[in-house]
C-alpha cells in the first residue's frame, strides 16, 4: 500500500489544497483547518449551510492566509497578533466553545460578500478541544484543529471504486474522491480493509498514527467541490451499503501519534504494534 494523494483545507468547508509531501503536527497536517467562517453567534458555518464555500480557495502564507475566488481580488490576511479572543463553536450540539482570533474587517468582509450573508473568519491560534471528553473511542486530546471530530481523515482508492460500481449499477454518475474530503488516500489496499484498522497503529512513511475508526458521512458527500451543486449522490447509494450500525461510513479517522513528514508515494503499514 503507499499514500496516493495529500490534501489540506486551510479554512474549514473550503477548497482542497493539494500537496505533494506536508508536514504532520500533533493536531493534524500543517496548514490544516486552522482557519473558519463563523456567524455572528461564533458558530461554524459550513457547507452544510451554504454551498458557496467550495468557490474559497485559500492558500497558507508566512504568517497568513491567501483569500482567492473566481471574480473576487485576492487578499492576504495576517494571522491575528492579539486582540479579544473570540468564543466559537465547531458545531451547535455537543461541541465546547474554544478561542479564537478575528481575522478583521477586510477579512470578514470579503468573506461576507463571498457567501452573500455577515459572516466572519477565525484563526486557531492554539489548537484545542472541541469535543466533550468521552464523546470518541480514541481521544485525541486537548490538541485539535477545526476538524469535525478526528484531527486526519483517511479514505482508500478501492473502497471510491466500489462506491462508483455501486453508482453505476444504480444508473447514476460516478464521484471523485473529493467528495469525500479526506487528507490523506491510500491506494493498494482492497476496498473497506481500512475497516478492520480502526484501533490499531498506522504508519505513513516514517510517521506513526492512530486509526480511530470510521468516519460518519453527512450531506456534503452529495455537493460537487468544484461548481457547488447539490445532488443526491452517494450519500443515497451509501445508505443502502455502508450503514453501520445505523451511521452511513466512509473513510478511516486517524490520530497523529508523532511529528514529522509525509509524502505520496510513502508506504502505508497498519502496525501489529500496539
Amino acid at each position: 500500500m503507499r499514500l496516493n494523494a495529500i490534501h489540506t483545507y486551510p479554512v474549514k468547508g473550503g477548497h482542497r489544497r493539494d500537496h505533494d509531501a506536508v508536514a504532520v503536527e500533533p493536531w493534524g497536517l500543517a496548514g490544516d483547518r486552522r482557519w473558519m467562517v463563523v456567524d455572528a453567534d461564533g458558530l461554524g458555518v459550513t457547507q452544510r449551510e451554504t454551498t458557496r464555500l467550495v468557490a474559497l480557495r485559500a492558500a497558507p502564507r508566512d504568517g497568513g492566509l491567501l483569500l482567492r475566488a473566481e471574480g473576487h481580488r485576492d487578499l492576504v490576511v495576517p494571522e491575528p497578533a492579539g486582540g479579544e479572543p473570540v468564543m466559537v463553536r465547531t458545531f451547535r450540539h455537543r461541541k465546547l466553545p474554544v478561542p479564537a482570533l478575528s481575522a478583521g474587517p477586510a477579512a470578514d468582509a470579503w468573506v461576507s460578500t463571498l457567501l452573500g450573508r455577515a459572516v466572519r473568519l477565525v484563526w486557531l491560534a492554539r489548537p484545542t478541544r472541541h469535543i466533550p471528553s468521552g464523546d470518541r473511542e480514541h481521544d485525541t486530546g486537548d490538541r485539535v484543529s477545526f476538524a469535525d471530530a478526528y484531527p486526519l481523515l483517511l479514505a482508500s482508492t478501492a473502497s471510491l471504486d466500489a462506491v462508483n460500481g455501486w453508482l453505476a449499477e444504480a444508473g447514476a454518475e460516478p464521484v471523485p474522491m473529493a467528495r469525500f474530503r479526506p487528507n490523506l488516500v491510500v491506494e493498494g489496499a482492497p476496498a473497506w480493509a481500512e475497516d478492520d484498522w480502526a484501533g490499531r497503529p498506522l504508519r505513513v512513511g516514517g510517521v506513526r498514527f492512530r486509526a480511530a475508526g470510521p468516519c460518519e458521512r453527512c450531506v456534503v458527500t452529495t455537493i460537487d467541490q468544484e461548481t457547488g451543486v447539490r445532488g443526491k449522490e452517494p450519500l443515497r447509494v451509501l445508505g443502502r451499503f455502508r450503514n453501520i450500525r445505523q451511521k452511513i461510513v466512509f473513510g478511516l479517522h486517524v490520530v497523529p501519534e508523532e511529528t514529522g513528514m509525509v509524502a505520496v508515494g510513502d508506504a502505508v503499514l497498519p502496525d501489529s504494534r500496539s
